[in-house]
């Protein structure tokens, strides 16, 4: 069946739709991206312009809208059996792109659906894209928002360093989602569309560059989901005051996790973020006046508060038991052995991580041009948060300020009901963490490798659902294993998530605006034929294109991506040497029925 146009004598034979590319087309060029690019964008702000399907103020807080309205043909082919067509389409765009017209047409014959037309590819990609600002806030938010460590890291730099530095990495994180919308905006297309980071990569770098990307994205959401699990066993180990098994306590939050992530869509995550968000809140309001009238909860400090990872002495009780004095630090609190500190510089990076997901959010909203002011509104809500909460958290338990806050209250009863609240949130955290993880190891290995159905259709959502429980098994043995959380996150924030918030964004910013701004008068990709005419290539094309337009922008970003490298590095460092340190004198793991809290409390 033919589904294209009559031959059109300037268009070669060996032209090839959008529609009919292989999912990652090496032949595809970065001009060809930009070129259909540009049409979105603008059928996008005429969208916008005329209100067409434009969703109400309460949908767009709520992250919900109606579906867009189909666009005009775009010289892609008559349009036939659009509607009996749809189902098939959103099998297809839930990979991102064809996989060879013969493919097609047998997958498409195998599934029941007519042959997919260019006009029904591009409506289908417009039909997946229905999130609104709101929705991207509340993912954001839900993402990044963990202020429950910035005490415990204002207490290992001190109150200078601290505020200083989380003000500082607040802005870089969000400079860099601002960097990651531009290219998104420039490359991504309903064509050709963006679905998650290593889209990003490959379209800028290549085939190797972004199974790296794939690769460590994969490990990172793997041990964020490892991390939330262990982090709300102890919470649910401490609320049952230890008569239940930690062991126990941690499958319990697994197979919550099992429930949770069988949501596919993150529209769907973004109606129940706002759960977390407001339980968030409410923990931090309930901790802050618990602390202000209780000491804090002195026996677990040697498990993960500042003292213990700057000066063990500050929190070590003299011969009657009793324990020092609250303390606090306008500088860095021993300066000659930095190793504390950097690890508390950490958790900061750790803090604003959440730059992993941005491409993901962008693909599902309906104008990912708004994605910009739901980013920037997380982050100052973010910073805000994090700096109110963490030096008011210092101020109350200076060196005690515990790993997480509220777990360093010492009255029972609002230290189970933080508990339980931050067990609903993280739920919601670490289900939206797995979703985006499944769905990259699902993509880039299960389709791409093995030839699994898309998710929509039946058998690939049955599919995705046995994929949930390996995944968070798989998650809870590797974090299980390892007796050091302060430490674990410090390796993930050093290893994984300074490089995806901090080191990867100007370099794909970089290779973006040196590979555009290359292109001469009379160069450029050609619709009609679907032939990119270029000059040269190599080196000289990508210098021309570094010094062609505002340099010294990209010689910033040169020196961003390395000052990022060099801080990934100098966090490794102290990450490993305090693993290190942590697996000479274990604490208990949760393969065993012994809270590492309530050891610390015996």
């Amino acid at each position: 069946m033919d589904v294209d146009k009559p031959p059109n004598p300037e268009r070669p034979e060996t032209f090839i739709h959008p529609s009919k590319r292989r999912t990652f087309d090496k032949d595809v060029t970065i001009e060809e991206y930009i070129h259909y690019a540009k049409i979105t964008r603008k059928q996008e702000e005429e969208d916008h312009r005329s209100g067409a399907a434009k969703p109400s103020f309460l949908q767009s807080v709520l992250g919900r809208g109606p579906p867009p309205s189909a666009p005009e043909h775009r010289n892609s082919g008559p349009s036939t059996n659009a509607s009996s067509g749809l189902d098939s389409i959103h099998t297809e765009k839930e990979l991102g792109h064809g996989h060879g017209q013969d493919k097609q047409q047998r997958r498409a014959s195998r599934l029941g659906h007519a042959v997919i037309t260019n006009d029904e590819w591009v409506n289908a990609s417009r039909a997946m894209r229905t999130a609104s600002w709101g929705a991207g806030f509340y993912l954001i938010t839900t993402d990044i928002l963990g202020p429950y460590g910035v005490g415990f890291a204002m207490g290992t730099l001190g109150w200078g360093p601290g505020i200083a530095l989380y003000t500082v990495f607040a802005f870089m994180a969000g400079y860099s989602g601002y960097l990651l919308w531009k290219v998104y905006l420039g490359l991504d297309s309903y064509e050709f569309p963006i679905r998650n980071y290593g889209d990003i990569v490959f379209r800028t770098m290549g085939s190797i560059p972004r199974y790296a990307v794939n690769i460590l994205q994969s490990i990172q959401l793997l041990l964020i989901v490892g991390q939330v699990i262990i982090q709300n066993g102890q919470g649910i180990s401490q609320t049952s005051k230890f008569r239940l098994c930690y062991a126990v306590c941690i499958i319990i939050f697994v197979i919550a996790g099992f429930l949770i992530g069988q949501i596919r869509t993150l529209r769907n995550f973004g109606a129940i973020s706002m759960v977390a968000v407001g339980f968030n809140l409410m923990v931090i309001f309930i901790s802050m006046g618990v602390m202000a009238h209780s000491p804090p909860n002195y026996q677990i400090s040697v498990l993960g508060s500042a003292g213990s990872a700057v000066d063990a002495s500050t929190i070590t009780p003299d011969a009657n038991g009793n324990y020092p004095p609250i303390r606090h630090y306008n500088g860095l609190p021993d300066p000659n052995s930095l190793i504390g500190s950097i690890n508390g510089l950490m958790s900061g990076v750790f803090a604003y991580g959440g730059a992993q997901i941005f491409p993901e959010i962008m693909a599902e909203m309906r104008r990912p041009w708004d994605f910009i002011k739901s980013m920037w509104i997380a982050q100052f809500f973010i910073w805000s948060v994090y700096l109110i909460y963490g030096c008011y958290v210092y101020y109350w338990q200076g060196q005690y300020s515990y790993t997480i806050a509220y777990q360093g209250l010492s009255i029972y009863g609002f230290q189970a009901a933080c508990d339980m609240m931050a067990v609903v949130s993280g739920l919601i955290a670490a289900g939206l963490y797995g979703n985006i993880g499944i769905k990259v190891l699902y993509n880039n290995v299960f389709m791409e490798l093995f030839n699994a159905p898309p998710i929509t259709t039946r058998s690939g959502r049955i599919l995705f659902g046995v994929t949930v429980p390996v995944y968070w098994s798989i998650a809870f043995v590797v974090a299980a294993a390892i007796p050091d959380y302060f430490g674990f996150v410090s390796v993930i924030a050093a290893f994984c998530i300074i490089q995806f918030s901090y080191s990867f964004p100007p370099i794909l910013h970089l290779a973006y605006t040196m590979q555009k701004n290359a292109r001469r008068s009379n160069e450029g990709f050609d619709a009609r034929t679907g032939i990119t005419k270029r000059d040269d290539n190599g080196l000289k094309r990508y210098v021309r294109g570094f010094f062609a337009r505002r340099w010294y922008i990209n010689v910033w970003h040169v020196i961003h991506a390395g000052g990022a490298l060099a801080t990934a590095g100098l966090g490794a460092y102290a990450a490993i040497v305090g693993m290190i340190g942590a697996f000479k004198n274990p604490q208990v793991n949760a393969f065993t029925c012994t809270s590492p809290l309530n050891l610390a409390a015996a």
